[in-house]
């Protein structure tokens, strides 16, 4: 996927299209400076951000206790602040562990400024459900060893079903009905 997606994920939420499950998760960095670590990457500023602090590839775990529906990751990047700390090249993959990782999608980025949404579907076209996503940055622009990352989001899809007492079972004896109705 060579693509940004423009869309800003904050008027998502605001609509309840989607409802941001990261806060759901224990996140887990593969480095970061002093001051730069996840609770800059989740504190919902974007002046602040993750810095890494090692080799390539630079990793955000997020695992979750139960398996989960994504539908989305939400990025956001500043070429102008960063520059050769901004992404050029993110993989985002899922799985059930750190062993079994597959990855789910690969999004080439130029000179980002803002959020970069990367919607998530399996090889069905269908909504991952997972237990560990991880967001792999591979490259950096100008061949840049560190990175920053302002802020991730994890969107999971919001869904609406109508509860009705025909959904349940009839009952047939004259006992058992007076408790067919919610009052």
């Amino acid at each position: 996927m060579s693509a940004e997606t423009p869309s800003d994920p904050l008027a998502d939420e605001a609509c309840g299209v989607v409802r941001e499950v990261g806060c759901q998760a224990t996140w887990s960095l593969s480095s970061c400076k002093p001051g730069f670590g996840v609770e800059q990457l989740r504190d919902g500023c974007c002046d602040s951000y993750w810095q890494s602090d090692g080799q390539l590839p630079h990793l955000v775990n997020i695992q979750f206790r139960r398996k989960t529906t994504i539908q989305s990751v939400a990025i956001y990047t500043d070429y102008k602040l960063d520059e050769s700390y901004t992404p050029t090249r993110v993989s985002v993959r899922g799985g059930t562990n750190f062993n079994d990782l597959q990855e789910i999608e690969v999004v080439d980025l130029t000179e980002p400024t803002g959020w970069i949404v990367i919607p998530l579907k399996d090889l069905n076209e269908r909504l991952v459900r997972t237990f560990l996503l991880q967001i792999a940055v591979i490259q950096n622009h100008q061949q840049g060893r560190d990175t920053h990352l302002r802020q991730v989001k994890v969107h999971s899809p919001v869904t609406n079903k109508i509860v009705s007492s025909a959904d349940f079972a009839q009952f047939s004896t004259k006992d058992m009905r007076q408790f067919q109705a919610l009052r």
